[in-house]
């Protein structure tokens, strides 16, 4: 498959030396996409591991926009492990716990890497020991704004090294285990679909905490997602230092995880696969206003959703009561963008509800306002019911452009996709 490159590729110079003249590099490139919790994670039951204190529910989304591409590369001639995230090099990456997590998780996974043709061994997994690694990684979506970017980088760096290395699991699941020592989330990004984060917690070194799909991205394919970035700005309480307090404080918090949750995660699941919106809708609803609750329940408190955000509510829920069923559900992550599912049916008239309060700079503007110019030029041409915008007025009002930054019409999709050598992201100079 191949996907538009970044706009410069990052060029690393190789030496030789008497002993390798011909300095060899192995390459392999992903993409990994962002997924979007129904059923939220927050709080960490054990930090070493990086694992949650309930079970979480999200769905895998189309990389057609929101998507993150590595590159992992490995050499002989690398002298030290290195790494660049959107094409600037992080200093000492190779020491920090989560990246190392996953390059050694993985190459402890490793393979021999034979020749096609004479299926000689061509890397011995001794050699891959040798190896030092280069990393680059870019998102096509604002990161830290609470859009899930550190969930599609961290199954993109696991899904690459596993192409590089030959990865064979030892166990089902094990790579989404190693993924999670990264991020969390990014567990659910290597399945496509509806995929749940079992929490774990039955074995010492929680190996059960592990991902695993409820449902592929064809089962319910008339499912559709419309993002608000109302935000594109770094969040200022990232979620490690939110979570944290929030189990500290928050007792809010701990009766969630015991007594809520569960009962949540038997009903989104039997909704994902009964196809019933209605029931989809609420609980995503309930678990995305409960989990800004325990923000709010912590000490000091935690705000991510602003006054924008809160509007979005106000408007689904007038929305709702006017169809006189659940046509759209909201959720919001730890960041102030909104995400809002709805059916294939109902995808146009949201979207025009949401450039009517939420317009873009003028109509002309429209199609670098929205990321899908037909479904824009459909939803410009369609015409809202006078009761349902009268129903709305009553609570919300036109916004101000800016107020949201961009529009993203997208769906469930697949999960991580091997890419082609044209999409990767060094360019090696041989010297």
């Amino acid at each position: 498959m191949t996907m538009a490159s970044p706009s410069q590729k990052i060029t690393v110079l190789v030496p030789k030396s008497a002993d390798n003249p011909e300095p060899i590099i192995h390459t392999a490139t992903v993409s990994a996409p962002t997924n979007i919790a129904c059923i939220k994670y927050w709080g960490k039951a054990n930090s070493h591991y990086n694992t949650p204190i309930n079970d979480s529910l999200s769905l895998t989304l189309d990389q057609s926009d929101l998507r993150a591409v590595t590159t992992a590369s490995a050499s002989l001639s690398f002298d030290r492990d290195r790494l660049w995230l959107n094409g600037d090099e992080v200093l000492d990456a190779s020491k920090a716990k989560r990246f190392r997590a996953c390059v050694d998780g993985v190459r402890a996974l490793a393979t021999d890497k034979l020749d096609p043709d004479t299926n000689q061994v061509i890397v011995s997994i001794d050699d891959w020991k040798n190896m030092h690694v280069h990393i680059a990684s870019y998102n096509t979506f604002p990161t830290a704004a609470g859009l899930a970017s550190s969930a599609a980088g961290y199954a993109a760096l696991v899904a690459a090294l596993v192409q590089l290395f030959g990865a064979k699991e030892s166990y089902p699941g094990e790579f989404t285990a190693i993924a999670r020592q990264g991020s969390g989330s990014a567990c659910r990004s290597l399945y496509g679909g509806f995929v749940a984060w079992r929490a774990g917690g039955t074995k010492d070194d929680w190996t059960d905490s592990i991902a695993d799909q409820v449902a592929d991205e064809l089962h319910w394919e008339e499912m559709r997602a419309v993002i608000l970035v109302v935000s594109d700005a770094k969040k200022e309480t990232s979620s490690t230092a939110g979570m944290s307090n929030s189990v500290a404080t928050s007792e809010l918090l701990a009766h969630r995880a015991k007594e809520v949750v569960p009962k949540r995660m038997k009903i989104i699941e039997e909704a994902i696969k009964s196809k019933d919106f209605e029931s989809f809708g609420k609980v995503t609803m309930m678990d995305s206003n409960q989990f800004h609750a325990t923000c709010l329940d912590t000490y000091p408190p935690i705000f991510y959703m602003n006054d924008v955000s809160r509007s979005v509510v106000q408007m689904i829920h007038k929305y709702n009561e006017w169809a006189g069923e659940i046509r759209a559900a909201y959720t919001f992550d730890a960041g102030p963008n909104a995400v809002l599912y709805t059916l294939d049916k109902y995808v146009v008239e949201l979207l025009a509800l949401v450039l009517k309060y939420y317009p873009a700079q003028s109509a002309d503007l429209v199609g670098e306002y929205v990321n899908n110019s037909a479904m824009s030029k459909a939803a410009l041409e369609f015409e809202l019911d006078p009761s349902l915008t009268e129903a709305i007025e009553k609570t919300c009002k036109v916004h101000e452009y800016g107020d949201v930054k961009m529009v993203y019409c997208t769906k469930g999709g697949p999960g991580p996709k091997i890419l082609d050598a044209s999409c990767e992201i060094f360019d090696f100079k041989i010297e």
